[in-house]
């Protein structure tokens, strides 16, 4: 635990300067020393998901929207990427190096504050998901499934829907009092939204009130938008799915910085 006398924990804007990019800039030379254990799982997933369930299940299961099933998920892969990327590592890796590693302890013995350090965590989870996420993409785009120009905003769509989940991870971050606590918000949150956000059938098929919690959920805004830009769908209904996101990403990044803020200072 960070020892700092007289240090205000109360809530406010975090003051960041240049120093987050050397937070961020330090677990990306941790990240390339083990790249090639990094970089196999996140190629292999969707080209087994993709054969499994888009050209295996989906030669039972009709055209959705008019589109072939496999059409229809992989978008929905590039999205999955996108929270799994940016959720785990702001959960168990930033839980490993400020806990078990005592890293944030050591960062913040240097002019690097504590909201720099966490600013910067949350900027890595970001990258993690745009990067994941652009190999998921390309796997999809090597199957034939990419139908619009529009799929060059999907790194954009990953490094902002990253932010947004890295940010919502790093809030259960700050209450988990042992690295056992993220099942909760994994098999909570996370698996009913990799399950139940427009990913592998559409929310419509949902009862009245499933599907309108399902809208609440923040996985579905990404699928929305993912499935637009790949497939060429750009619907004036995904202005809704940009100004949630617009919305909630500043406000949980603010929350996280102050709630890590606070655990970290005593």
């Amino acid at each position: 635990m960070i020892q700092l006398k007289n240090s205000p924990t109360k809530f406010s804007l975090p003051r960041l300067t240049y120093r987050v990019w050397s937070v961020w800039r330090r677990n990306l030379d941790v990240f390339m020393k083990t790249i090639r254990v990094n970089f196999l799982p996140s190629l292999l997933e969707p080209i087994l998901y993709l054969v499994a369930l888009g050209f295996g299940l989906g030669g039972f299961v009709q055209p959705i929207e008019g589109a072939p099933y496999v059409n229809f998920i992989a978008p929905a892969l590039v999205a999955i990427s996108v929270m799994y990327g940016s959720f785990f590592e702001c959960t168990y890796a930033s839980f490993v190096r400020m806990y078990f590693q005592k890293t944030f302890d050591a960062i913040v013995a240097t002019p690097v504050s504590v909201e720099e350090v966490i600013a910067g965590e949350l900027l890595w989870g970001a990258t993690r998901a745009a990067a994941n996420s652009t190999i998921v993409l390309v796997v999809v785009g090597a199957f034939g499934l990419i139908t619009s120009p529009w799929f060059i905003l999907v790194p954009l769509l990953s490094l902002t829907g990253g932010l947004m989940f890295a940010a919502l991870a790093m809030c259960f971050t700050a209450f988990a009092p042992n690295i056992d606590f993220f099942n909760y918000p994994s098999f909570l949150l996370i698996t009913p939204m990799f399950l139940l956000s427009g990913t592998f059938f559409p929310t419509s098929s949902l009862p009245p009130l499933a599907e309108i919690a399902a809208q609440a959920l923040p996985l579905t805004h990404i699928v929305n938008l993912a499935r637009g830009l790949i497939s060429g769908s750009v619907e004036i209904s995904l202005v809704l799915s940009v100004v949630w996101i617009a919305v909630a990403t500043p406000i949980l990044f603010v929350l996280s910085i102050n709630l890590m803020k606070k655990r970290l200072i005593r």
